[in-house]
C-alpha cells in the first residue's frame, strides 16, 4: 500500500504575496543592469560610491551603485537576506568563503584553508547568494568607474562588517539600515 502525500498547501496571504527566489533576484538585476535608462539615474562619482535606491521584485529592496577604481566593499554578511547582483559596466572582483558561514553566534572564526573563492565579475555577469553568504566586492580597476545592480530579500535588516586578518574572520561592525 502507498502512501500520497502533497505539498503544503499555501497560506491566502503567501499566495497574494509571493516570496522571489534567487533567479527572481538574480533576472530582475541583470534586466536593471541592461537598462540605459535605469543606469541614467546614477550620478557617478569617480572619488567615491554612490548609489540609488530601486524597487525590487515581489517586496525586495534593490541598488545601483557606482564604483570608483579601486573601491570595495570590506568583508561583509547581509543580516540573513539572499541577493544577486550584476556588474551593468566596468568589471568587479567577488571574494568570497566557499561554505555558508552562520551569520550570528560568533565573534571570530579561524578559517581552513581552501575555503577562499574568487570570482570575476564584468559587465552582465552576476551571481546570487543565500542568507548565509560572507563576501568583499572590490572594484580591481585603476582607472575605470564601474557600476551594479544590486537585490535583496528579505530587504536588509543589518549588515554584519568583519576584519579579515589572514585566515581570522573577526566581527567588527553590525550597522542598521539608518546608518546607510
Amino acid at each position: 500500500m502507498s502512501t500520497i502525500t502533497s505539498a503544503p498547501a499555501r497560506s491566502r496571504k503567501e499566495s497574494q504575496n509571493p516570496v522571489p527566489t534567487l533567479a527572481d533576484l538574480l533576472a530582475f538585476a541583470r534586466a536593471t543592469a541592461a537598462d540605459p535608462a535605469v543606469l541614467a539615474q546614477l550620478t557617478v562619482n569617480p572619488e567615491e560610491r554612490t548609489w540609488v535606491r530601486l524597487e525590487g521584485p515581489m517586496g525586495s529592496e534593490a541598488w545601483l551603485i557606482g564604483w570608483p577604481p579601486g573601491s570595495e566593499t570590506g568583508w561583509h554578511d547581509h543580516g540573513g537576506s539572499s541577493g544577486a547582483f550584476v556588474t551593468a559596466s566596468g568589471e568587479l572582483s567577488e571574494l568570497s568563503l566557499g561554505l555558508p558561514i552562520p551569520t550570528a553566534g560568533w565573534r571570530s572564526l579561524e578559517l581552513m584553508e581552501g575555503v577562499d573563492r574568487h570570482r570575476a565579475l564584468p559587465a552582465g555577469r552576476g551571481r546570487s547568494f543565500g542568507p548565509h553568504h560572507v563576501h568583499q566586492v572590490v572594484n580591481p580597476s585603476e582607472e575605470q568607474v564601474a557600476v551594479s545592480v544590486h537585490c535583496y530579500y528579505p530587504p536588509l535588516p543589518m549588515q554584519r562588517r568583519y576584519a579579515r586578518t589572514g585566515d581570522t574572520l573577526r566581527l567588527a561592525l553590525v550597522e542598521g539600515p539608518e546608518e546607510w
